[in-house]
């Protein structure tokens, strides 16, 4: 995350006679789980200034009840401010203490928690243990599910009504890490639909046009990153599109 910050100027501190040092232009974050990858990051945003933080109620009570390392993120009163959401229900994004203009909607995908929190997931069955979100403003939808574990027509039907989808593109293949590692899990036992293969996604998106698809969240196991492989061709023929570091678009 700190390359990434480093990297994007929209990103750099802005300071004026108001802002002291410390002032940065990221005023919240969405967590989508609570697995590492999207929350470590929130140990990097912890130099006091005002951050709204959003997750479902499970994810919150990982981070602020049974993680005594993310007690550097609750130091001092309002360092944080923590907001619970609910999956169906939609909620507007603060800018500091404003609003920003941003409308968001979670969508409960799975209840599968990481291996660090199993035991203290709590006790819901809903699927609010990984979210997708739909961020909108004015006619303009954006959908962000970096982990999809499975497809129904109400997921495709919400999808298709976006204008950009960025999706899981983890791993081509059911067997992927077990073919490269020599064992482990499958794809989907990591809540992961593969790209590749029967269900996976390039046949679940099998004739959708509208929304502009592009894979994010892609592991370096995966072949469609090479882009002589048979694989990337396959996507591209698709019209699907591979994200790649330092993009930018508009919606």
């Amino acid at each position: 995350m700190r390359s990434q910050i480093e990297a994007t100027a929209a990103l750099h501190p802005r300071l004026n006679s108001s802002q002291n040092a410390r002032h940065s232009p990221i005023k919240g974050v969405v967590l989508q789980s609570a697995d590492l990858d999207h929350v470590v990051g929130l140990l990097l945003l912890r130099e006091l200034q005002p951050l709204n933080v959003y997750a479902t109620a499970p994810v919150l009570r990982i981070l602020r009840e049974r993680n005594s390392m993310f007690g550097m993120v609750n130091r001092v009163p309002n360092q944080i401010a923590w907001h619970t959401i609910v999956p169906g229900a939609e909620f507007e994004l603060m800018e500091g203490e404003g609003p920003s203009g941003l409308r968001c909607e979670a969508v409960g995908l799975s209840c599968r928690y990481p291996a660090y929190a199993k035991e203290a997931s709590g006790v819901s069955a809903a699927p609010e243990a990984v979210v997708g979100v739909q961020v909108s403003a004015s006619v303009k939808t954006l959908a962000f599910f970096p982990a999809v574990a499975q497809w129904d027509n109400a997921l495709l039907e919400r999808l298709r009504s976006a204008d950009v989808v960025l999706i899981d593109g983890t791993f081509w293949s059911d067997d992927e890490l077990i073919r490269v590692q020599g064992g482990g899990q499958t794809a989907r036992e990591m809540g992961h639909l593969p790209v590749g293969g029967p269900g996976g996604m390039l046949e679940c998106f099998d004739g959708v046009t509208r929304p502009r698809k592009i894979f994010v969240h892609i592991n370096n196991t995966n072949p469609m990153l090479d882009e002589r492989s048979a694989e990337h061709r396959a996507v591209l023929a698709a019209g699907w599109e591979i994200a790649e570091d330092g993009w930018e678009f508009e919606v």
